[in-house]
């Protein structure tokens, strides 16, 4: 009898289109595209937002409705479903949790969350023509299904060859709620086994800890990253988890949605370039400076800083030595939201350069496009980096990426080699302020003194391939690992 493909389902909490807060939503928009196309029969379940456009709500049809149990509680959960792009999407709604005006940020999160957990798991005994393989989770709003699949589920025949995945996207939030969870919402309170493997210290339990203990594989969205975590200075506590579990830890670099990030195609670009002709950079860069307040100047390098302004991206550092940076025939541009005194820092000094730099305290995607596509350098110094993508947007215009070493910086960002011409940007290692200055004008001086050094290094950076297609193949290696017995090609 002919084997069938193996049949994944992918959890979030948030993908593009539907809905987006970070990096989560991009990745759970764009991989499962590419997942398809290795030959993966996959499909995708999230919450049904209130804020899901409407234009999508309309197209959904209601597959099937169930009761969950959390707790004490006997919970309504429908599924409905919408085919976007040639990927299956499942909703699960339940207006009390999801009915809301934004994802996160409620009093009762943990409750919300579990819910999710358990309904994805409860799910999989509904979903006409659908036998999961593989049930795929991302980060702590999810991590709950794996031991939800292990300690409520076994013994089901539908779930005993069920395997878990966990990838890991931000380390830093990992849904620690008070022990009194176990026996309220959890139901496993009176489970010491599952007790302990969620517990985390004195009072409390962690939603990601339990995921990363119950799952049979783990990934996170780098290779240097996964080394990083073992460590405690990145583990954030569960660098203990990781080093045990280290023969099951995978490392693989996110991908960018390269269709979206294109200077050949896209038409809000004030002109399109491709990497053999590239003279449409200069009418962007002329154009972004003029809309930036800036000074109209082709020769002065033209530095950019795009995502969110806190201490993890290196804004400390960037604070000690603006004032002597924008002393050099150097421009910058910042872009994003963020801690308020890093805001304030970016305005005050944009506010006294005399067009040298300029700051956009907003989110803004459109004009994100136009400053990649005019700048010569996007700067990136940050204290850690999972995956990062502005690095791999950055390359894909032409903009050299200067960057500090760590996670998926490390991973995506060749350094300069001034004696072969190798590299796609510049990289330092120390977390330090003039290290990074140094590094940066440097690259400035190359700019301005080595043009055909510098195409070179464009030339590099453009023909890098960041495509979900590289990191979809490691992901179904993963998951044909899991079931050898299973088809993974068409």
């Amino acid at each position: 009898m002919a084997k069938r493909k193996i049949r994944v389902l992918f959890a979030a909490f948030e993908a593009v289109p539907f809905m987006k807060t970070g990096g989560l939503g991009d990745v759970a928009g764009s991989l499962p595209q590419a997942l398809l196309e290795t030959g993966i029969e996959l499909r995708v379940m999230l919450p049904k937002f209130r804020t899901i456009p409407e234009k999508y709500r309309k197209k959904m049809t209601h597959v099937t409705d169930f009761n969950v149990s959390l707790g004490w509680r006997n919970l309504y959960c429908g599924v409905d479903k919408l085919r976007h792009k040639g990927v299956i999407y499942y909703f699960i709604d339940n207006e009390y949790y999801f009915d809301r005006d934004r994802p996160y940020g409620y009093f009762d999160d943990g409750e919300r969350m579990a819910f999710f957990s358990k309904a994805i798991v409860e799910s999989l005994q509904y979903l006409p023509g659908f036998t999961c393989d593989v049930l795929h989770c991302n980060d702590w709003h999810t991590a709950l299904a794996p031991v939800f699949l292990r300690e409520f589920y076994q013994g089901i025949p539908l779930y005993e060859n069920v395997k878990a995945v966990m990838t890991v996207h931000n380390l830093k939030f990992q849904g620690r709620m008070s022990d009194y969870v176990l026996g309220d919402i959890l139901g496993l309170s009176d489970n010491p086994a599952a007790a302990a493997q969620l517990r985390s210290g004195y009072g409390t339990v962690n939603f990601m800890q339990g995921g990363l203990c119950y799952s049979d594989v783990l990934t996170t969205v780098s290779p240097t990253y996964a080394e990083e975590i073992k460590d405690p200075f990145y583990g954030e506590h569960m660098e203990g988890i990781f080093r045990r579990r280290s023969d099951i830890l995978h490392g693989i670099l996110n991908g960018i949605d390269t269709e979206h990030f294109d200077p050949a195609s896209e038409t809000d670009l004030p002109a399109n370039f491709t990497a053999s002709d590239r003279s449409g950079k200069a009418a962007c860069k002329a154009a972004v400076q003029r809309e930036l307040g800036l000074i109209e100047d082709p020769d002065v390098p033209l530095i950019v800083m795009i995502g969110r302004l806190t201490s993890q991206k290196g804004l400390d550092l960037v604070r000690h030595v603006l004032g002597e940076l924008l002393t050099h025939p150097i421009q910058l541009a910042v872009l994003g939201t963020g801690d308020a005194e890093y805001e304030n820092l970016v305005k005050d000094y944009a506010l006294g350069s005399g067009g040298k730099m300029s700051a956009q305290i907003r989110f803004d995607e459109a004009l994100s496009h136009r400053m990649y596509a005019g700048a010569d350098m996007l700067l990136m110094p940050s204290l850690f980096e999972p995956c990062g993508l502005a690095q791999m947007i950055a390359m894909r215009y032409g903009t050299l990426p200067v960057v500090r070493e760590t996670g998926g910086l490390k991973d995506s960002v060749i350094p300069y080699n001034k004696y072969t011409g190798e590299g796609t940007g510049f990289c330092f290692a120390d977390y330090n302020a003039h290290t990074m200055m140094f590094t940066l004008l440097a690259a400035a001086d190359l700019y301005r003194n080595d043009p055909g050094a510098w195409n070179k290094l464009m030339d590099n950076a453009m023909a890098q391939d960041f495509s979900w297609a590289r990191a979809a193949r490691d992901y179904a290696a993963i998951y044909e690992q899991l079931h050898p017995e299973r088809k993974r090609t068409v």
